[in-house]
């Protein structure tokens, strides 16, 4: 670039343009954005998809066909292991990318890094393991391998014109474009990539129920994969938490996530947990970091020790525990605070035809099965071509057999070598294919059981190219050569699950009991919604409390930190949590906004607050037509500790206040036509049913409506005892300037 015009200010783009730099002509023009995008990057994005990080129909990724065809062709699939370093040195041939990159895929295909639920290399020597992030395998110089026996169904009449070949990069050589794989190795194996703009990820599901699901459709389209295809199942085990909802999404439409939860077992001698099977989205290393980050918070109390004791023998996180700690509430605990349970997000993005599209298990197999009877079609088709030239040359020699001696005259009567052919073509009526077939027997053949072979041959081609082709006119045909492959490879192969089923109800709404220090606080709820949690001294170093200009205070109580907070909402919902989920502040802050905090839906507000340590008491809810529900705490009390509860009251009418009662109490209602009353809280029954539409309180004229509600404390009883009741429902009195009771009892 010229120096006058490297010396001027960078100036920022305009109109969505940049300069760009033309070569050797030493000029800079401006170009617009999407237009280098188009040209410099779209093509390496498009390369990322489609040549190097989705997976085919055939369940393999470029960098994986390379590397097992390799194998293959070295001559891995029946005879014995060589070093790894050889395999790595002769797939660069294909693969252009450096020894580490085609090594780091071999281990990952590997028996002994137990990624795969059916590896497709059987090696030997360290390859590392999947679940541990710290355990590396050795150097290829150091490790053999050889092809897996179940790879014999990956290339399988590969030399059968079954698939299409391309050139590899240097034009040297060819490889195929896909594997004429016999079982549906795309579901059976795990797949992972991140491409440009997109990702996969294919969860491994177990190979007789996925050969059994494809038999069924087949057979019938509208079959229901769940009655088959019970799971995922993963090679490092675990328990899968079976939700049928979730696996009918999955099917359908390739998205969704499935979760897996640690499988462990418990030594009452030596009072430890070992965990031998873990999710395989997670790493022993990275279990056994979360956990001790737990214990070094706090947040658990009843382990001792931690260690990993995996061996020879596999994985073996080992968990010492506390006297009189019960393990199956600690696991419980355990599964939600740490990778123990974790969840395998599903995303079925697969190219077919050099098109990235996801699809569902349905899908995918239909789209395997269409390639499979394309490879059947080939192969038979292949195979039918070869018999028909066979059999074209036995109808040359059937010719010639007739009159060997005449044939044999025409040979001896033919003066030139090149003349033989000819000749022959012309004696007996046949074409240049026939006639060199019959030049080049050997004369030691024209004997009378060589000629009895060869007419029986021409009536077993001739059977069997008809039933050649009666294949090739019927798909039904083609549909029971891949139903008897599928049978066999089964029978070969087939391995119970290692993924059990787990079924539980309410498991995704869990949620553990943390063990959180237990200490005085007070919380604070404003109208608008905000919450503070604060501590005795902080309040007596700073008592004023700070609010959103137009918000005030709505509720205060004294509690512990242990405490559980039950949040009512304006659409008849309650939100549980703990003080302890709420980090303590001070008054000058405006707090938690609990619409935030707890996921509230758009538009939801609260409207009440309850404390509670034992769920003991009752709540009372007054409703605008004059309608009053007296329900105990202990009903929003579930033993799954649910975070949202609905139907949490009535919703036949507007509420117009909730109070949290201990015992019974006194509680004076105003009405908008200026009447008011007060009743105790004995005087209603209470209803275990939680959206109970209440008794009638307050007897209102049309129109009217209860306008609010205030607990009356002892102190003020007497104050307003003219508005008493002994009965309910009642009228009410007539009042005019009234002060709220509520603002000397919060």
């Amino acid at each position: 670039m010229p120096r006058k015009e490297r010396g001027k200010k960078d100036e920022a783009p305009k109109n969505n343009k940049i300069n760009a730099y033309i070569a050797g002509s030493g000029i800079v023009a401006e170009q617009r954005i999407t237009e280098t995008l188009e040209k410099n990057y779209m093509p390496y994005a498009m390369s990322v998809i489609v040549s190097r990080a989705l997976p085919e129909i055939d369940g393999f990724k470029p960098s994986h066909r390379k590397l097992l065809y390799t194998m293959y062709t070295m001559g891995l699939l029946n005879g014995g292991r060589t070093k790894s370093a050889n395999i790595v040195g002769q797939t660069m041939k294909l693969n252009p990318h450096g020894d580490g990159a085609i090594y780091e895929t071999m281990v990952r295909l590997a028996r002994g890094n137990e990624a795969l639920l059916h590896p497709y290399v059987d090696s030997k020597g360290n390859f590392g393991k999947a679940w541990s992030r710290d355990m590396a395998y050795a150097a290829s110089r150091y490790t053999e391998a050889k092809l897996d026996p179940i790879c014999a169904e990956l290339f399988r009449d590969i030399d059968k014109d079954t698939v299409d070949f391309q050139p590899n990069y240097d034009n040297t050589t060819t490889e195929p474009t896909l594997f004429p794989t016999t079982f549906p190795s795309v579901l059976v194996n795990s797949n992972v990539g991140i491409a440009v703009s997109m990702a996969s990820a294919v969860c491994p599901f177990n190979l007789a129920e996925v050969c059994e699901t494809t038999i069924a459709l087949m057979k019938d389209p509208d079959h229901d994969a769940l009655t088959t295809l019970k799971g995922p199942d993963f090679p490092g085990g675990g328990l899968l938490v079976y939700d049928e909802e979730e696996l009918k999404k999955i099917y359908s439409t390739g998205r969704g996530s499935v979760k897996i939860r640690s499988k462990y077992e418990y030594d009452s001698s030596d009072r430890c947990i070992d965990v031998k099977e873990i999710p395989p989205t997670t790493t022993i290393e990275a279990i056994r970091e979360r956990i001790i980050e737990l214990i070094k918070n706090g947040k658990i109390r009843d382990i001792s020790d931690v260690r990993d004791e995996s061996d020879l023998d596999g994985m073996k996180l080992t968990i010492d525990i506390k006297k009189g700690v019960d393990p199956d509430k600690l696991m419980q605990k355990l599964f939600k605070l740490t990778p123990l349970q974790d969840s395998y997000s599903c995303n079925f993005n697969i190219l077919i035809d050099g098109s990235p599209k996801v699809m569902g298990v349905y899908e995918i197999l239909g789209e395997w099965i269409k390639f499979r009877k394309k490879c059947i079609s080939r192969r038979v088709s292949f195979d039918l071509k070869k018999k028909k030239e066979k059999l074209h040359l036995l109808k040359g020699l059937e010719k010639i057999i007739l009159d060997i001696d005449k044939a044999i005259r025409i040979v001896r009567e033919t003066e030139e070598d090149s003349e033989v052919v000819p000749n022959l073509m012309i004696g007996f009526g046949i074409d240049e294919v026939q006639a060199e077939y019959v030049a080049e027997i050997k004369l030691r053949q024209l004997n009378k059981e060589y000629i009895l072979n060869r007419i029986a041959d021409i009536e077993q081609l001739e059977k069997d190219i008809a039933e050649m082709e009666a294949i090739l006119g019927d798909e039904k045909k083609i549909e029971n050569i891949i139903t008897g492959e599928l049978k066999d490879v089964m029978k070969k192969y087939r391995q119970p699950r290692k993924t059990l089923l787990y079924f539980a109800a309410d498991t995704e709404e869990d949620e553990p009991e943390e063990d959180s220090p237990d200490y005085p606080v007070t919380v604070f709820l404003s109208k608008s919604g905000y919450f503070k949690c604060i501590t005795p001294q902080s309040l007596r170093m700073a008592s004023e409390q700070k609010f959103k200009d137009g918000d005030s205070l709505d509720v205060s109580v004294e509690t512990t930190k242990n405490a559980d907070l039950l949040f009512f909402t304006d659409q008849c919902r309650v939100y549980k949590s703990k003080a302890s989920d709420f980090a303590d502040t001070k008054a000058s802050v405006l707090g938690d906004y609990i619409p935030a905090k707890l996921s509230f839906d758009e538009g939801e507000n609260v409207v009440a607050m309850v404390v509670t340590a034992d769920y003991s008491g009752y709540v009372l809810m007054m409703f605008e037509n004059g309608k009053a529900a007296r329900v105990p705490i202990n009903s929003y009390e579930t033993k799954t500790n649910r975070k949202r509860l609905t139907n949490a009251y009535s919703d036949k009418s507007p509420l117009v206040k909730l109070i949290p009662e201990s015992d019974t109490t006194d509680i004076l209602v105003k009405t908008d036509n200026g009447r008011a009353l007060l009743f105790n809280t004995g005087m209603i029954l209470p209803k275990t049913t939680r959206d109970t539409i209440g008794v009638q309180v307050v007897n209102l004229k049309p129109k009217a409506k209860v306008e609010n509600c205030y607990k009356v404390s002892p102190e003020k009883l007497e104050e307003y005892s003219k508005f008493a009741v002994k009965s309910v429902p009642a009228v009410g009195m007539l009042f005019k300037d009234m002060a709220d009771p509520d603002q000397l009892t919060l």
